[in-house]
């Protein structure tokens, strides 16, 4: 018996069940209407939220889900690692991962333990908050409440939703959900599975995927403008005996003066960090809000108190200094910073942005005879779509009427043009250059080839390197370890300062507090994992996550798949060896005696006579013999074709052609004799041959200090003689399908880090095996799940741009935490005071904002360099 995946009821008679198969997996349902919810939304299902059936009948429950939600707050490696704590810590969460540079947590939970809202309430307790965005939209057969619960429960059960409204009175609902995690045509098919209801309208489309960096800078950039023609009033001011036409207003008016223009400065530009100074004092902890607010409101409070009661700051000792300046300028100039920092950040996500504008916005759909534009979001699998010249193809599909040429450099890297007709297969955001053809759409949305790569690049993009975890463990640490340094130095100099103490003490308390910067440690390694993800995804190399690219460098062994990888994956003629007639005549009889041929072998010699242009006939009486040749009549003239063995079991004497058979067999080559009237007249040499650049690039790697191998079921003449040309350190020949994993764990066992490339559904357990695991796109959908890093435009070349890459990737990162490490350990002492005994030297603290404003910047400006390394 069965558990009916959508309701949940007891299947008890399997054969009354009804039942449908996706992608092998069997789902057996209780009621048409159980079954059709199901497949409103199978992806859904098998995402985790329903169970599915194992043979034995029983369910096998399968509730995890995979979500990344956009944090709100984050500024420094001490954020990340504190929210990835309190997350961890929720029961039924398996994973927790945090990217201060995409500001998103990457979560895998448990859907029956752990609901999207309490995810929310988590992340909001520690003191930061998820950015949500909210949908509100008509829907047509709402009855009574029996719907609205129904429709409810479904929305809700989206990964990403945080609650869902449903007013019976009104039919509107009001869906509030993680930005950027869920997209308008989930609403509509969760309401579609749900019953008998249909959306009607809507407030606008939603689910754009893209950062929204453009509005964080605008705001920024409107209080910077605002903090900064004051400040500039308030440095002035503060300066004001040395210039003229102010020098004549007295002290105490002036600071009454500057303490009215810092308070707006403080108010409006201050207080997204003292409101984030106090969120973190409610829960206990700090970051880099409190660093900022502590110290400017240090410097305010000090000054303040001086403006109000100077006579309090003379009784006690000391001259009457304000510092409104300091206060004012460090959050300017700390503002200043995080406007770079936005900048820079949306440079990181320009090749996720230029993947997403290669997407058209609509097709031209044929709807009962007539072409109807659409949404591309709204062409359903199944759709015949019309597509006119100089346009994108909108989704993947095969072309059923029309010719026409494509350019599909975007995914092949090739700017030829190449020629489509009925049958081919058509790739969505491809260029259609001079014809007009109609396609049907097999792959939309998400499941196109773009939409793959897109996904790729995002996940990769949040996922983290092992080597970020030394930032994350020292960042957990860092603001409560600069506090106790600001708090030490302030009582170090009260103690032992001299005259002015209390000034003295205050500005090197503020600048200890103002030059320290998490926020370097935190962006050093996520900041280079996307830039160097997003330059892999442009040159047609995807990367699965932070660890591929981390890693790929260490690799000291590759193993390449034989059959379509280093070689073409088709035979070609390579020799035409004629013995009694001309060697074109020869390759037309063969050629047109092959014409009715259906063998790979046979389509060769074909395909080779038709390169050379030559005239073919079809045969008058074919005949085939599986696995040994055919027997033809080529105009009234009788001819053999096939192996050797073939030929010799018809009594056809093979004497003058043995040392040209072995030859050509000592190649690794088939042969095929061709005879006619049981006489041979030629030999022809076929073979799989190499890619133009497989020797160039075996070559390169081994430069590289890389041993180079090749695995493959050929015999082991054969692979000696490919192994030969291409120039391969060894070989692995006659190795069964099943038995390729086994000899890559074999490689590591000796010490090795092992890379495979491959392509076939049978190397997928190698490179799932492998250390590093290379798929070509032209391969199977399984062989780039199993591998790490998928090469799009299926050239071989990408194997060393991976590793170049991986190297360049992990070089900057190394950089970035080394100056970020160093700038922290040099500064800090440096804004504590430690030179100035000896040297007289004291780091203001509108210096110290400089410095920590531009340590930010130099880590994003190291990490960005990546976009223009060349990998050849």
């Amino acid at each position: 018996m069965w558990k009916d995946p959508v309701c949940g009821k007891t299947v008890e008679a399997a054969d009354s069940a009804l039942t449908i198969d996706i992608n092998g997996d069997q789902f057996h349902f209780c009621s048409v209407d159980c079954k059709s919810a199901f497949t409103a939304s199978p992806e859904q299902y098998r995402a985790g939220h329903q169970g599915t059936n194992d043979h034995n009948g029983s369910a096998r429950s399968n509730t995890d889900i995979n979500i990344d939600l956009p944090i709100e707050g984050m500024h420094c490696a001490s954020c990340v690692a504190r929210i990835e704590k309190g997350l961890s810590g929720v029961k039924g969460v398996r994973r927790a991962s945090v990217n201060l540079a995409s500001e998103k947590a990457s979560l895998t939970y448990d859907s029956d333990l752990v609901s999207e809202k309490l995810l929310v309430d988590s992340v909001e307790r520690l003191g930061f908050g998820v950015r949500t965005d909210s949908k509100t939209f008509a829907i047509e057969g709402i009855h009574c409440a029996s719907c609205v619960k129904r429709i409810e429960d479904r929305l809700k059960k989206i990964p990403g939703v945080i609650d869902a409204s449903v007013n019976m009175v009104t039919k509107r609902t009001t869906v509030s959900y993680a930005a950027e995690q869920v997209s308008f045509r989930d609403l509509k098919r969760a309401v579609s599975s749900a019953g008998d209801y249909r959306v009607v309208d809507t407030d606008g489309e939603i689910g754009e995927r893209i950062p929204r960096e453009a509005d964080t800078y605008r705001s920024l950039k409107q209080t910077l403008i605002f903090s900064g023609s004051l400040s500039i009033f308030i440095f002035l001011g503060s300066m004001h005996s040395l210039i003229p036409g102010i020098r004549q207003i007295p002290p105490h008016l002036m600071n009454w003066i500057l303490l009215f223009l810092t308070i707006p400065v403080m108010v409006r530009a201050g207080a997204p960090f003292f409101r984030g100074a106090w969120r973190n004092l409610r829960h206990g902890t700090a970051d880099m809000n409190t660093l900022v607010a502590v110290g400017t409101g240090a410097a305010f409070l000090y000054s303040a108190i001086a403006t109000l009661m100077p006579n309090r700051i003379q009784s006690a000792g000391e001259s009457v200094h304000v510092y409104f300046d300091t206060a004012a300028i460090i959050i300017t100039l700390i503002l200043f910073g995080r406007l770079l920092e936005a900048r820079a950040r949306g440079r990181t996500s320009e090749a996720i942005r230029h993947l997403m504008d290669l997407r058209p916005e609509s097709a031209l759909v044929l709807r009962d005879g007539s072409e109807v534009s659409i949404p591309v979001e709204d062409v359903l699998a199944g759709d015949e779509i019309v597509v006119i010249p100089g346009t994108r193809i909108p989704v993947d599909g095969v072309i059923l009427q029309g010719r026409s040429t494509v350019d599909e450099s975007m995914v092949t890297g090739e700017s030829i043009p190449v020629e489509k007709g009925p049958g081919d297969e058509v790739i969505g955001a491809t260029i259609n250059q001079a014809g007009h053809f109609h396609f049907r759409a097999t792959r939309v949305g998400e499941q196109t080839l773009l939409g793959q790569i897109i996904r790729t690049v995002e996940e990769a993009q949040g996922s983290k390197a092992p080597i970020q975890r030394l930032a994350d463990r020292n960042a957990s640490l860092f603001v409560p370890a600069v506090l106790s340094i600001a708090l030490f130095t302030l009582i170090v100099w009260l103690i032992a300062g001299t005259p002015p103490v209390l000034t003295r003490a205050l500005l090197h308390f503020i600048s200890v507090l103002i030059i320290a910067c998490p926020c370097a440690l935190g962006l050093a390694t996520p900041t280079a994992i996307m830039v160097g993800t997003g330059v892999g995804a442009q040159q047609g190399i995807l990367i699965k996550d932070g660890e591929t690219l981390e890693n790929a460098h260490r690799i000291d062994t590759i193993v390449f798949d034989k059959t379509g990888t280093l070689t073409h994956g088709k035979p070609v003629v390579t020799d035409v060896l004629p013995l009694t007639i001309p060697e074109h005549d020869l390759l037309t009889l063969a050629a047109s005696a092959e014409k009715r041929s259906e063998h790979p072998l046979g389509r060769a010699v074909v395909q080779a006579a038709e390169e050379r242009r030559l005239h073919l006939v079809r045969p008058d009486r074919f005949e085939a013999f599986p696995g040994l040749g055919i027997r033809a009549d080529v105009q009234n003239r009788e001819l053999l074709i096939g192996s050797p063995r073939f030929l010799r079991s018809r009594k056809i004497a093979l004497d003058v052609l043995e040392r040209k058979i072995e030859n050509i067999i000592g190649e690794g080559k088939t042969v095929l004799v061709v005879a006619e009237e049981n006489k041979p007249i030629g030999l022809l040499g076929i073979a799989d041959t190499l890619k133009a650049n497989a020797s160039s690039v075996v070559r390169r790697l081994k430069r590289m200090n890389i041993e180079v191998m090749m695995i493959t079921g050929d015999s082991e003449q054969t692979a000696r003689a490919a192994g030969q040309e291409a120039g391969l350190d060894g070989i692995l020949s006659e190795v069964l399908p099943q038995d390729k994993a086994s000899r890559i764990k074999a490689l590591q066992a000796e010490g090795r880090k092992v890379a495979m490339v491959g392509d076939g559904i049978n190397d997928a357990p190698a490179l799932a095996q492998a250390d590093l695991g290379i798929a070509l796109s032209s391969g199977s959908d399984i062989a780039m799940e199993a591998a790490s890093i998928t090469l799009v435009h299926d050239d071989l070349e990408g194997v060393i741009r991976s590793i170049r890459l991986s190297q360049k990737t992990l070089r900057t990162i190394k950089q970035n935490l080394f100056w970020a490490f160093i700038y922290n350990l040099i500064g800090i002492p440096v804004a504590a005071g430690v030179l100035t005994p000896f040297f007289g030297i004291v780091l203001k603290p509108v210096f110290a904002a400089v410095a920590m404003s531009f340590s930010s910047i130099s880590v994003l400006s190291n990490s960005l360099r990546l976009k223009r390394v060349r990998l050849k």
